[in-house]
C-alpha cells in the first residue's frame, strides 16, 4: 500500500508518468518466455475508463527485439533496445556499431547506448563525442538515448560535462544509468542533467529528453523525479516525447496505485 496522498494532483501526475515508462527486462536470464510476459503485460496495463494510457516502450536486449516488435505490433508501444556494449561501454566502436545495426535491423524504434566512462574519466572527451556522433549517424531518424552512468562519473561537474557532450553529439535523450552498478539514478544527478537540458534549450531553442533509470521502484520515488523535471524544464516537457522512466518493478506497482 502506497503512503502517497491520493489527491487529484498526484493522480494526474502519475497517470502522466505511467505513459512515460520504458517497461524493461535486462537480465542475464532473459529468454523468449520472459519477453513474451513483459510484452503481454505491457499491452494489458492500460485503462481507458481511468484515462490511463499504455507505457511508452518496452526495453530489451537486441536478440529479443524482433519478438517484441511482433508482439507489440499496432499497439503504439515502442521497442527500445540497449546496444553498443551495454552496460560497460568497453568495446571498440566498430563492435558497438555492429551490435546497434543488428538491433535496428531487427526493428528497434529506439536505441539506449552507454558512453565510454573510462575514456571520459581520462579526459578524452573527443573520443566520447565522436562515438556518440557515429552512433547518432547510424541510428538516423530513430530515437537515441545516451546513458551517462552517473554513478561512475565521480562529480556533478563531470555529470554536467557528460550531459553537454551527449547533447552536442546528437542525443535525443540523456539517461542516468544502466541499473547495473551500485549507484544508479539519483535526484542529485537528475537535477544536473535537467539543468543541462534547460541550458541547451535556452541557448538553442531545442529540447532534449531526460530518462531516469536504475532502482526507481515505487510511486513515491518516481513522483519526485517527475516533480523535479517539472520544476526545471516545465510540465510541457514531461510527455513521453521528452521524459522517460526506465522501470521493471515500478510498472505494476504504479498501475496498482492508479487503479486500486
Amino acid at each position: 500500500m502506497s503512503s502517497l496522498e491520493r489527491s487529484a494532483e498526484v493522480f494526474d501526475a502519475l497517470r502522466q508518468v505511467f505513459t512515460c515508462i520504458d517497461n524493461t527486462t535486462l537480465e542475464g536470464c532473459d529468454n523468449r518466455a520472459r519477453v513474451q510476459t513483459l510484452c503481454e503485460r505491457s499491452l494489458k496495463l492500460q485503462d481507458q475508463s481511468l484515462q490511463i494510457g499504455h507505457v511508452a516502450a518496452v526495453c530489451v536486449y537486441p536478440v529479443f527485439v524482433r519478438q517484441a516488435r511482433q508482439l507489440l505490433s499496432g499497439s503504439g508501444i515502442k521497442v527500445a533496445s540497449v546496444a553498443g556494449a551495454f552496460p560497460s561501454g568497453q568495446s571498440p566502436l566498430p563492435v558497438k556499431l555492429q551490435e546497434i545495426k543488428y538491433a535496428l535491423d531487427e526493428g528497434a524504434d529506439e536505441i539506449d547506448m552507454v558512453i565510454s566512462r573510462g575514456s571520459f574519466l581520462e579526459g578524452d572527451y573527443a573520443k566520447v563525442f565522436d562515438e556518440i556522433a557515429a552512433i547518432r549517424s547510424l541510428v538516423a531518424d530513430r530515437t537515441l538515448k545516451v546513458i551517462l552512468e552517473t554513478g561512475e562519473l565521480q562529480s556533478e561537474a563531470n555529470i554536467a560535462k557528460a550531459s553537454e557532450i551527449a547533447i552536442e553529439a546528437g542525443a535525443d535523450f540523456i539517461k542516468t544509468s544502466t541499473g547495473k552498478i551500485a549507484v544508479s539514478a539519483t535526484l542529485e544527478a537528475a537535477k544536473v542533467m535537467l539543468e543541462s537540458i534547460k541550458k541547451h534549450h535556452d541557448n538553442t531553442g531545442k529540447w532534449v529528453g531526460f530518462k531516469a533509470a536504475g532502482g526507481i521502484s515505487t510511486p513515491e520515488e518516481v513522483l519526485k523525479y517527475y516533480q523535479l523535471a517539472v520544476s526545471i524544464v516545465g510540465k510541457e516537457q514531461t510527455t513521453n516525447q521528452f521524459f522517460r522512466i526506465g522501470a521493471s518493478r515500478l510498472t505494476d506497482r504504479l498501475f496498482s496505485f492508479l487503479t486500486e
